[in-house]
């Protein structure tokens, strides 16, 4: 996910059809067997603390070693035995190396991260005037190293491993790394063909609805992203929401089967004033969560941990660097006790 302003989000919003609440969304159920790896609680992971941050042009700050197995010991006492990495660099190769040396019941769905190979400065707002083409060049080069880093892993860590996903948000208009259409369906292809696992690309919903089987033709199933935070949609109509996005991608790829790949409520955001709350993140994660189990569709909630690194360093009130279930600090909010919840009404059906 990227931090988007208010207007980006209006912008969104204006060109998102009004949803039909009176839909039929039996046709978003799914069997056992569509589950990834057999998973229905899965999480988005990215451990950087306070100070800490990927690399931004200036060099990276990783977590530790000590730090990571903290933060694979409270998930896996949660029950998480799904998790999501956005990329195959130092960080990921870590948590890789952890989870199989402290034997963690955890299984992976690996990110190859792809830079920007397009110029998106029409598109994306905080793009504000074209990326140089020697900068998008070394981006691409980037993007085929990055791919075979993430071969490498999915093949050095086959048990590990459940799945490969190509690029984060790199086809949706509005973000700053876009990739072209032909170079995706091309590296998804290289992907597939060099190692056992799924692969797919993970991306905001409109993007599998609009791009449909030129797209899906190349993906082993849809990582869907559902933001109705973003979209200006209030928690009393979340769920209605986001069963509408999940309808849609269904409608395009009736035959291919669909992992929310990224979904999540901010428990602080100014820029979303009263609909941001730890209660709400409670009550969004407690029915999405029913939804998916009802229906077999694998949930990675957005996200494990809050990261102070990201969004404006100037807005400690900004809504990225608060998604998580547990605070920067490791200290568990409202919505872990929801969970519980969720768990003990699903041992009782």
């Amino acid at each position: 996910m990227k931090a988007r302003t208010i207007l980006g989000c209006l912008s969104l919003i204006a060109f998102t059809p009004a949803p039909n609440f009176a839909e039929d969304f039996s046709a978003l159920e799914q069997s056992e067997g569509d589950l990834l790896s057999g998973v229905l609680r899965a999480i988005a992971y990215s451990g950087f603390r306070e100070g800490q941050h990927p690399d931004r042009g200036q060099g990276a700050n990783y977590p530790t070693d000590e730090q990571i197995l903290e933060d694979l010991t409270i998930l896996d006492r949660e029950g998480y035995r799904l998790i999501r990495l956005y990329d195959s660099g130092p960080n990921s190769q870590d948590v890789l190396r952890l989870i199989e040396e402290h034997d963690f019941p955890i299984k992976v769905m690996l990110g190859i991260w792809l830079s920007g190979e397009l110029s998106n400065h029409e598109g994306c707002e905080w793009v504000t005037e074209p990326v140089p083409a020697d900068t998008l060049e070394a981006n691409r080069l980037k993007n085929l190293e990055e791919i075979e880093k993430g071969v490498e892993l999915a093949n050095s860590y086959p048990e590990t491993v459940v799945a490969v996903n190509v690029g984060n948000e790199s086809l949706v208009r509005w973000n700053d790394h876009l990739v072209a259409d032909e170079s995706m369906f091309r590296y998804l292809e290289v992907v597939r063909s060099r190692i056992q696992q799924p692969v797919t690309t993970a991306d905001n919903y409109k993007v599998f609805s609009e791009k449909g089987k030129s797209l899906g033709r190349h993906l082993d199933f849809a990582a869907v992203h559902t933001y109705p935070i973003w979209e200006g949609v209030a928690i009393d109509e979340a769920m209605e929401f986001t069963k509408q996005n999940l309808l849609e991608v269904r409608e395009a790829l009736p035959d291919l089967p669909i992992v929310i790949s990224e979904a999540g409520w901010a428990s602080v955001g100014s820029e979303f004033g009263e609909r941001a709350g730890e209660e709400s993140q409670a009550r969004y994660l407690q029915d999405l969560s029913e939804f998916c189990e009802e229906n077999n569709i694998t949930l990675f909630w957005f996200e494990a941990f809050d990261e102070p690194w990201k969004g404006d360093p100037g807005n400690p009130m900004g809504a990225e660097k608060h998604w998580g279930l547990w605070r920067e600090d490791r200290s568990p909010k409202a919505a872990l006790d929801g969970q519980e919840e969720v768990e003990n009404n699903m041992e009782e059906l």
